[in-house]
């Protein structure tokens, strides 16, 4: 074969490769960039739990970086102590056990100081919260105040367990990510509420663990 035309086959098979290269690269990149989008959009973290964004972005603060995640943090402590304390407070009167009635002692104390906590980081970092529980929260609020004797402590036992193990992958995930120094502050106590709070919980013995692994 003649050099000039082995040249051209080599520098052909070479063009052949790069452009090889370029379309996985450009298949790559599409692939990816969705999936980045889709979860930014949705109001997606990159550790995968779901969070509301309240569309006004990340802002600078004396504190550090702000993001969407960061306030829908500090409106869920809020929200949560707006029924796990009246709902600590129903089971220190109503609750049969002494476990159940240590529970909600427990309960009132560890949300009486996150929502303190919570209150101060809002305005300080001029996030609005919610005054009054949410209508999932006032609806397993009034299945308590409904509920007698056992039935009553079994609902206060699974009610508030499953809640809390709900917001604990949360908690540690903005802990994990969060620039902002009030709001990791804010989740290192939660963090620490919160993990309290499920071993009481889970101290009652009335736990359903099948019911919390089907995410009733």
């Amino acid at each position: 074969m003649r050099p000039s035309v082995r040249r051209t086959l080599t520098s052909g098979r070479g063009v052949g490769t790069l452009l090889v290269v370029g379309a996985l690269a450009a298949t790559l990149a599409a692939l990816l960039v969705p999936v980045h989008s889709f979860g930014q959009t949705r109001g997606q973290a990159a550790a995968g739990a779901p969070f509301t964004d309240d569309g006004r972005g990340t802002v600078s603060t004396p504190y550090g970086p702000l993001t969407p995640q960061d306030r829908d943090f500090v409106r869920r402590v809020r929200l949560a102590g707006l029924w796990e304390l009246p709902a600590g407070r129903e089971a220190m009167q109503r609750g049969g056990r002494e476990s159940v009635r240590t529970a909600g002692e427990h309960l009132v104390m560890g949300h009486t100081e996150l929502d303190r906590r919570a209150l101060k980081t809002g305005e300080v970092l001029d996030i609005p919260l919610p005054d009054r529980p949410n209508a999932e929260q006032q609806g397993w609020l009034d299945q308590l105040h409904t509920a007698r004797g056992e039935r009553y402590e079994q609902l206060f036992a699974n009610l508030l367990r499953a809640a809390h193990g709900k917001v604990f992958a949360l908690v540690a995930q903005v802990r994990a990510n969060s620039r902002n120094a009030m709001v990791r502050s804010l989740a290192t106590v939660t963090n620490s509420v919160v993990l309290d709070h499920i071993t009481v919980l889970e101290d009652t013995g009335l736990v359903d663990y099948d019911a919390l692994s089907k995410g009733r």
